[in-house]
């Protein structure tokens, strides 16, 4: 299982970085192709420095990635982290379909008929 796999601050790193609209705008806008940092302010009312550091979130959390081309750093995204996020919330989904199916059968068990004596 993934889970047992990936360590606790690493799940935690993940999901934290996903649960931002703005990071995961800029994991979709860099899906599509690389975009350099500046590129990406432009799209935000907020600071460079602010997009800067969404984009040092989602680096920390391996869902992206930088490298550096001349005077400017290019986003690129992570297919590797983006298929360990999915693959992760497919196994929690698993977890709670079979939790429901176990819900549903006992919900559908004939009751059992009382034992006790009337007194």
């Amino acid at each position: 299982m993934v889970v047992d796999q990936l360590s606790e601050d690493a799940a935690d790193r993940l999901f934290q970085a996903l649960s931002d609209a703005t990071r995961r705008d800029i994991v979709r806008r860099v899906s599509g192709s690389p975009l350099s940092v500046s590129s990406l302010a432009a799209f935000y009312a907020m600071s460079f420095a602010a997009v800067q550091k969404h984009v040092a979130v989602l680096e920390r959390a391996s869902l992206i990635t930088k490298e550096k081309r001349g005077r400017e750093q290019l986003v690129t995204v992570h297919p590797k982290g983006l298929a360990l996020a999915r693959r992760l919330l497919d196994e929690y989904e698993e977890v709670w379909r079979q939790r429901t199916a176990r819900i549903t059968d006992i919900l559908a068990e004939e009751p059992r008929k009382q034992t006790k004596e009337p007194s």
